[in-house]
């Protein structure tokens, strides 16, 4: 285990976790189309940042800040990492964050068509993710040796964690399709609002399932119960601040611009989403890591059929 590599994965992480808050701020204040250039704005590398170029522009900086970073952890890895699957995960976030890129380009050259921008969106939590693994695969309590542990119960908690991250993943899809399906003028689609909302409640259920197993299961392994415990108490604010980003958002088309309680609100239960899909990437590693199967799923798997 490398230190300074892993501290390095860490500051890619954090700075592509604020990426994500620039880019929430850009879409609660309508600011996509504060310049029609790309990657210039306003035809220059530093225009005057007043307004929505602000927010905009803004943006483009803080995106080229992780993609230099991006690069600079790929070689950091080549230089250091001895194996090759970090190594290519690395490889991995790169071509992640070109293609993010590009997506943010076409976004403002299409005129913010829904696609796009949903697309920009999701692949935006799918990178911070990487970057969070990437920290995870090169800290000391991943590298080191450790006891694992048989599953318990009829149902292994790796494949629920796994679930979770994956239910995740399509309500961090709803969610973005919902933000970019209406500027803050305008009231939000009843359909995708509806599914937005079934989406949060498949989350707690899978999620808080996932978490209960771990703590019931396996209480006295930190390793597991810390992101478990941390993953419920982020899903706890995660949906009181969408109960609040709801409320503020409905009154907003009655605003003549919007309004900082809004844009606060919406831009914490963006970053809060983020965190929760995180720290449910994090629990499943490591469940995968320290779990195996039960000695019975692991006979029925691997001896001969009887006739």
């Amino acid at each position: 285990m490398n230190k300074g590599l892993h501290l390095f994965a860490l500051l890619v992480a954090g700075a592509t976790f604020f990426l994500i808050i620039a880019g929430a701020l850009v879409t609660s204040h309508d600011a996509g189309l504060a310049t029609e250039d790309w990657p210039l704005s306003n035809g220059q590398f530093f225009p005057e940042m007043v307004g929505n170029l602000f927010w905009e522009h803004g943006h483009r900086m803080v995106a080229t800040a992780v993609g230099m970073l991006t690069i600079v952890l790929l070689v950091y890895l080549f230089r250091k990492e001895p194996r090759r699957w970090v190594r290519r995960l690395g490889l991995f976030a790169l071509f992640m964050v070109i293609a993010q890129g590009l997506l943010g380009g076409l976004t403002v050259k299409l005129m913010l068509p829904l696609a796009v921008s949903t697309a920009h969106a999701t692949l935006a939590q799918i990178f911070f993710c990487t970057t969070v693994a990437l920290a995870v695969f090169t800290s000391k309590s991943w590298t080191r040796q450790r006891l694992t542990f048989e599953e318990k119960g009829p149902l292994p908690v790796r494949y629920v964690c796994l679930a979770a991250a994956a239910t995740i993943l399509l309500q961090l899809v709803l969610g973005a399709t919902l933000r970019h399906s209406a500027t803050w003028d305008k009231h939000l689609p009843t359909d995708l609002l509806v599914a937005h909302i079934g989406g949060a409640l498949a989350v707690t259920l899978v999620l808080a399932g996932a978490a209960i197993m771990i703590l019931r299961r396996h209480g006295g392994e930190s390793f597991l119960t810390r992101p478990a415990v941390i993953g419920l108490a982020l899903l706890t604010v995660q949906l009181m601040l969408g109960v609040a980003a709801y409320l503020t958002r409905h009154a907003s088309p009655n605003e003549p611009q919007p309004l900082n309680p809004m844009v606060g609100i919406t831009v914490a239960h963006v970053a809060c989403g983020a965190l929760v899909f995180a720290t449910t990437i994090v629990l499943t590693l490591r469940a995968f890591k320290v779990l195996r199967a039960a000695d019975s799923e692991f006979d029925l798997a691997t001896s001969p059929q009887r006739i």
